[in-house]
């Protein structure tokens, strides 16, 4: 028995096709029942006849050519809602419209010859009553799109209902034959008036009356309004396939139960809160979907459907499941997703032919074991609260039951030992990490030890597309066993669409452990205020080294001669079926699916391009399979079987070692449905699928590939403010980096983050310091002046460094740290001099200064040095240093909008703000100055145009006080000039009245 977790029910477009053709046509390839007629050339006449009749009926005014003209035809305007129903084996208009589409004339020459229909005339016709349909039907499609022999499709119109009443009062005899219908629901009135006429059409074999076939001006579909259906149905008895979906049915129809040759009936998307205890009459039916109603129970009679193979019952409010269900000895699959069970039925051991069993999303704890019996079965339970106990009821205290609480114990990052005694302890670790011993898990008090490693490369082994989450927490002593199991739940940073999983290291290999992912205690978090910590938790009975990996959700089940089917749980479009006799030995397989976007291949720079999600398939023993394995994979996004242009279509090899891609469309049978493209192997690789004009696929397939590994990264050089020679030094991912120099900004200066680069995962690079710079101190990983690092997507890839002038240096160092790729760089300094462009290892270099040593052997730090800010001249107004120092304590936040109206760009205040981002006070300094040195050539007025500027800005307040300010200062200088006997009298009556106005 396999277990898997599947995200969703993706629609299998062959099973789709397959239950189509076999509840409609009857033949299991889905060959059209319907030929083109091939009778002899009718008379002229009687053709011209009949093509006046056709377009009276369906048009509403031949008149208005031009407007039907721009009408959309009936294969491009119908939008298929059976896409969005999950298994929903309904008949596609476009199907009927592509596989059974007679000639015009021989259509008219069967339907509409004048001895079937003497009193039908183009004179009688144009008087009768016009049918009306919603658009009017193009002239350049005929009424052969919509029927055929046996075919009537009237769901592609709004409003096509009403034309079944008028198309039988005039074409009774063609219709009577009818084997396939398909109605529109959404308009009442038509839909009556067309139910009516289903008591006449005996030999109906499949009928569609479905709502969500149209949609309204704000993009919503329009419900279907079936509330029932006539008592006449049940004369229907050849009705092999019915389709009530999205409609309002409240219960099931009684007349449905007298149809002994139903086999297809879908109800999904209704309103239906129980079943008839008569639904076991039903007793062909194969297929039955009631997805998405209200179902609270299901009646016993359900297990009298011995036929039935397919059941989804997914979307309801079930709470359990009879006994009797373990009576479909034929079911092969079954849907109970997103119901309320909480425990399955004993009796569903005995569906020996179950090979789907779907319950995620329910309240079930524990899987029951008669599901054991069923080794080909696969099962999807995510989304369940498995393995965690029920809240048990209180019980009464006894006097010799004494409470037992585990003990907690909360380590410090010093304290890298502690005691377990055997009544067992909850250890906290500093940075989040938990560890759980139950009691009697050990015999006598023990000293355990616990230490956070550097992921070194040399023994942190990483699959091909995993990432590591964690540093390796190493738990010693390594030998040591536990009576019980241990908890083990190691912390780790959000991995999106991925699976976590924790790997423990046994001395030779890491391997992997079944996982639990939970969230911390709430009262140990990791950073202080802040969320618990996410922790991925496993048992072990042994201490070693464990880390946290995500890696593309992988998939694995075991192929017996028997057969098995295996489905993606990331992508439920992803599937591979084994036939019976694929193999002698029962094997493991193993599959993965990597997801690639649009977006992705954008960003790569093939937007040229599509391709499909990334098959990575492995198997244990690794030999070639005996029969051909079928493989389904989605087409590439904006592809569909009915677009698809087969010769830009290429199927891909991987092969993982040698990192290459070949084009092996040639030497496989790759077939196209609607949705997705099937191919057989017998061999496991990497497979891949584009769409593209390109030729050369295999060398633009590696470009890409090498590119979706890689991570877009910039390296960060910053120094202590109270220490200019501790260097912190760091890799991170470039939506990280913003963030991460905010934080720092406080303690740490520097130039900004350099250019993007690319790092794979686990790629290793080095930080070497030139240019008169120099590590004071030996440190294990650093040769040469060269830093040691190896880059991980989630971790913090940081080391703190002190750095000292090189030997022969003296006074201040301008310096520069620079980074490559690789192995050690081993460049002699004239070629680091002398490079102007990057080389085959070099990835950046930042600029970085290293102030000179005083006596003391102290850095001599250099304050800002600012201009004078003396503005303005006395006549105009004159504003000194001392008086925009005082203004300047009372900006604050608004300094920037006030820059912006004093005239400074954009990037002078992004340059100040990045240079100054700590300290509030110097980046409304060096706004300040920037401005006042402009102001030098600008001419008198300086002072007006900063009020003018405060005002726009709205401060209001600054402005009246730098008007004080100006008006006191012009006041001085007037009296000063009146002392000396400089000012004229007209001056000193506009001063005073200037001062009387300001005052």
């Amino acid at each position: 028995m396999e277990r898997n977790s599947e995200e969703g029910a993706a629609t299998d477009e062959e099973d789709e096709d397959q239950a189509a053709c076999r509840s409609e046509d009857g033949e299991e390839d889905g060959t059209p029942a319907c030929q083109t007629s091939t009778g002899g050339v009718p008379d002229a006449s009687v053709d011209t006849l009949a093509l006046r009749l056709c377009r009276e009926l369906v048009h509403r005014d031949q008149d208005l050519k031009s407007e039907r003209e721009t009408r959309p035809t009936v294969s491009s305007g119908v939008m298929s809602e059976s896409q969005a129903e999950r298994g929903a084996p309904s008949v596609s208009p476009s199907s009927l419209v592509d596989t059974c589409g007679p000639s015009t004339s021989s259509l008219s020459s069967s339907y509409f010859s004048t001895q079937n229909h003497p009193g039908v005339s183009s004179s009688s016709s144009s008087s009768s009553s016009v049918l009306s349909l919603t658009p009017p039907l193009p002239p350049s499609v005929e009424l052969s799109a919509l029927l055929t022999d046996t075919r009537l499709t009237l769901d592609v119109y709004k409003g096509g209902a009403a034309a079944l009443p008028l198309l039988w009062g005039s074409i009774l005899e063609p219709l009577r034959g009818l084997q396939y219908l398909r109605l529109g629901s959404e308009e009442k009135p038509g839909l009556d008036a067309a139910l009516d006429v289903l008591t006449h059409l005996t030999e109906l074999r499949s009928l569609a009356v479905r709502g969500h076939r149209f949609y309204d001006s704000q993009g919503d579909p329009l419900p279907g309004l079936l509330t029932t259906l006539p008592s006449s149905v049940s004369h229907l008895s050849h009705l092999v396939h019915l389709d009530l979906s999205f409609n309002q049915l409240t219960c099931l129809p009684p007349c449905l139960l007298s149809l002994p040759a139903l086999s297809s009936l879908l109800l999904c998307h209704n309103h239906l809160s129980e079943l008839p205890p008569g639904v076991g009459q039903l007793s062909s039916l194969t297929y039955l979907s009631l997805l998405h109603n209200e179902l609270v129970s299901l009646p016993e009679s359900l297990g009298q459907l011995k036929a039935l193979q397919t059941l989804d019952i997914s979307h309801n409010l079930l709470q359990q499941l009879p006994d009797e269900i373990g009576f479909l000895e034929d079911l092969v699959k079954l849907e109970l997703s997103h119901n309320k069970l909480k425990q399955l039925p004993e009796s569903m051991g005995s569906l020996l032919a179950l090979r789907e069993l779907v319950i995620s999303s329910n309240g079930l704890r524990l899987i029951p074991h008669c599901l054991n019996k069923l080794p080909l079965l696969k099962i999807d339970v995510h989304d369940n609260p498995l393995g965690k106990p029920p809240t048990p009821p209180p019980l009464s205290p006894t006097p010799d039951q004494q409470e037992t609480t585990i003990q907690e114990l909360h380590l410090g990052f010093n304290q890298h030992s502690f005691c377990v005694s055997p009544a067992g302890c909850h250890v906290f670790l500093p940075g989040g990490a938990e560890l759980l011993f139950p009691p009697g898990c050990l015999v006598t008090t023990t000293r355990l030890k616990w230490a956070e490693k550097r992921p070194e490369r040399k023994w942190v082994w990483l699959e091909e597309h995993d990432i590591l989450l964690s540093r390796p927490l190493e738990l010693r002593p390594h030998g040591i066993t536990f009576l019980k199991p241990v908890e083990v739940c190691v912390p780790y940073h959000r991995a999106k669409r991925r699976e976590v999983v924790v790997q423990r290291f046994d001395g030779q290999s890491w391997g992997t452990l079944p996982t639990v992912l939970r969230r911390g205690s709430e009262s140990h978090s990791s950073r202080p205020g802040g969320r618990p910590a996410r922790l991925a938790c496993c048992a072990v009975s042994q201490f070693s080294w464990f880390m946290a990996v995500s890696r593309p959700v992988k998939d694995t089940c075991s192929v017996t001669p028997a057969g098995v089917l295996l489905v993606s749980s990331a992508d439920g479009g992803v599937k591979l079926r084994f036939p019976p006799d694929s193999t002698v030995q029962t094997r493991t397989v193993t599959l993965q699916v990597l997801q690639v976007s649009v977006s992705e291949m954008e960003d790569l720079c093939f937007p040229q391009a599509r391709v499909s999600p990334l098959l990575c398939l492995s198997q244990s023993p690794s030999i070639h399979f005996l029969q051909a394995v079928e493989v389904q994979v989605p087409l590439p996004s904006g592809v569909t079987g009915h677009t698809v242009d087969m010769s830009c279509l290429y199927l891909l090899h991987g092969d993982p070692t040698a990192q290459t891609w070949t084009d092996i469309t040639s030497q496989v049978s790759l077939k196209v449905t609607h949705l997705y493209a099937v191919f057989n192997i017998k061999h496991f690789s990497w497979y891949w699928l584009w769409y593209t004009t390109q030729r050369c696929v295999s060398g633009a397939a590696r470009k890409v590939y090498q590119k979706l590994k890689q991570f877009k990264v910039q390296f960060l050089v910053l120094q202590r403010k109270t220490d200019p020679s501790q260097v912190m030094l760091q890799c991170l991912p470039t939506n990280r980096v913003d963030g991460r120099v905010q934080s720092l900004s406080e303690q740490y200066e520097g130039p900004q983050p350099s250019d993007l680069c690319d790092l794979l995962e686990g790629e290793q690079f080095f930080a070497g310091f030139e240019r008169g710079l120099d590590i004071s101190a030996e440190r294990p990983d650093c040769v040469e002046g060269r830093l040691c690092f190896v880059f991980y997507s989630s971790l913090k890839n940081l080391k703190e460094v002190y750095i000292c002038p090189a030997p022969g240096q003296k006074g201040p160092v301008r310096g520069q740290v620079s980074f490559y790729r690789g192995e050690f760089p081993n460049l002699p300094e004239e070629v680091v001099k002398k490079r102007k462009g990057p080389d085959s290892q070099w990835l950046a270099t930042l600029p970085l200064r290293l102030p000179a040593l005083n006596s003391e052997n102290n850095f001599i730090m250099e304050e800002p040095q600012y201009p004078p800010l003396n503005l303005g001249d006395p006549e105009s107004g004159y504003l000194t240093e001392a008086n925009l120092l005082s203004i300047s304590l009372q900006i604050g936040q608004n300094w920037r909008v006030i820059g912006i109206n004093l005239g400074l760009s954009y990037q002078e205040l992004d340059r100040i703000q990045y240079k100054c981002r700590d300290n509030l006070g110097a980046l409304v300094l060096d706004m300040l100055f920037l401005w006042a040195r402009g102001q030098r050539s600008a001419g008198p007025g300086a002072a007006s145009r900063l009020v003018t500027a405060m005002m726009e800005s709205g401060r209001r307040d600054l402005a009246e006080e730098i008007e004080g300010i100006v008006c006191i200062g012009r006041r001085k200088y007037s009296e000063s000039l009146r002392r000396v006997g400089l000012e004229e009298p007209r001056n000193t009556g506009v001063d005073e009245a200037t001062l009387g106005t300001d005052g």
